[in-house]
């Protein structure tokens, strides 16, 4: 697979940088000092179809295979701001794709369509102050009440928690441990709910994270995504497509470092001559830059079987450990090579370093992902 990318694809991928050079590049480090960026961004992306890009057009979706997603994410990288980056792939690729898939025409009418527009921002809410990783552990629960469900619990490190009009919601419906969970639509207008804190995270800072807690919310029981207590297997089947996409942003995100390292490199003189022409540094960007390009393949690899309708677990979790990990180095390298310039958030770097710690822990650990591929090779 040389080129996966159609004339199609590249005419996509075009429209998408001259958006992300104009609207977002000049402003990542004004949102990230103002902690948010704005709500109008999501209209604009989803009045250009950036964010229904492979949903269903009955609902406002494009259709379109996941290479278009593949060019998407990785033009995202040119802003240079992984939060606002985040953000919007929440809602379009983690918050969204379930209702796609297995939402009634009613909530993908009520929830689904809007969130394509941009007119009503969505979350995902599984993770809780008591579990991450381990989603069969949730205690946030949804009693049966009539045709209703009171739910009540909370959630932590929800991105866009703090102005989502909807989530997503993970919720105990029965028994204990993975049996037992289901999805639901939950509007954040509901009597009960609220925001408990917004997180001060050490980057990703024009992301908005925020706790939520809820008491005796009642929604209906038209709002239960597919069958009840079959949400376990929906979330980790969305897993993937999170893990995916955060590979897939995560190399673009490398392509951008080893692009800002290089170009200064070039124009930085030391001791008479470029900083780029000190061999040792020269064979270091020769190392990363294979190296991402092998990261690269392999997420084209994964994205192939993805779109195939594959299920590729084995290798979108080697995706995002091999990108992941290797994009501290990277990060790390490119950082210590602007010198004093690298430490400033001024310069994109020193930003880029601080964000791209994220990858190994969100969307599961590293660790997790080795334990994922070490079962499915029987060891």
């Amino acid at each position: 697979m040389l080129n996966p990318f159609t004339e199609e694809h590249e005419a996509f991928r075009r429209s998408v940088r001259a958006f992300v050079e104009k609207e977002m590049a000049p402003y990542g480090l004004e949102w990230d000092r103002a902690g948010i960026f704005p709500r109008e961004l999501f209209k604009k992306c989803g009045e250009l179809g950036f964010l229904g890009i492979s949903h269903d057009p009955k609902f406002g979706g494009s259709g379109l295979d996941y290479w278009y997603v593949t060019a998407f994410a990785e033009e995202l990288s040119r802003s240079r701001n992984a939060g606002v980056n985040m953000a919007l792939l929440v809602q379009s690729q983690m918050a969204t794709p379930i209702i796609s898939e297995i939402g009634t025409d009613e909530q993908k009418r009520e929830f689904l369509e809007p969130a394509l527009k941009g007119d009503r921002i969505a979350a995902l809410g599984v993770s809780e102050p008591g579990c991450g990783s381990d989603v069969a552990s949730i205690k946030t629960t949804a009693r049966r009440d009539g045709d209703d469900y009171v739910i009540n619990g909370s959630k932590m490190w929800i991105t866009n928690g703090t102005r989502a009009d909807f989530i997503t919601l993970a919720v105990r419906t029965g028994e204990e441990g993975y049996g037992g969970i289901s999805l639901v639509t939950f509007p954040t207008d509901v009597k009960g709910f609220s925001i408990s804190k917004k997180l001060d995270k050490i980057g990703n800072l024009s992301s908005d994270t925020a706790i939520l807690y809820f008491e005796d919310c009642r929604i209906p029981a038209r709002y239960v995504l597919g069958e009840e207590n079959q949400g376990f297997y929906h979330i980790m089947t969305n897993f993937q497509g999170e893990r995916l996409v955060g590979a897939i942003t995560t190399v673009g995100g490398m392509d951008r470092m080893l692009e800002d390292a290089l170009q200064y490199g070039n124009e930085r003189e030391a001791f008479g001559r470029p900083l780029i022409k000190f061999q040792v540094w020269r064979h270091k960007f020769v190392e990363h830059l294979t190296a991402v390009e092998a990261a690269r393949r392999l997420n084209y690899y994964a994205v192939d079987l993805y779109d195939r309708k594959e299920n590729p677990v084995k290798e979108i979790s080697m995706a995002k450990l091999f990108a992941g990990d290797l994009a501290q180095r990277v990060a790390y390298d490119c950082q210590q090579f602007f010198g004093g310039m690298g430490y400033i958030e001024e310069t994109p770097i020193a930003r880029m370093w601080r964000d791209v710690r994220l990858i190994t822990i969100g969307g599961g650990t590293s660790e997790v992902m080795k334990e994922i591929i070490s079962k499915l090779y029987g060891f």
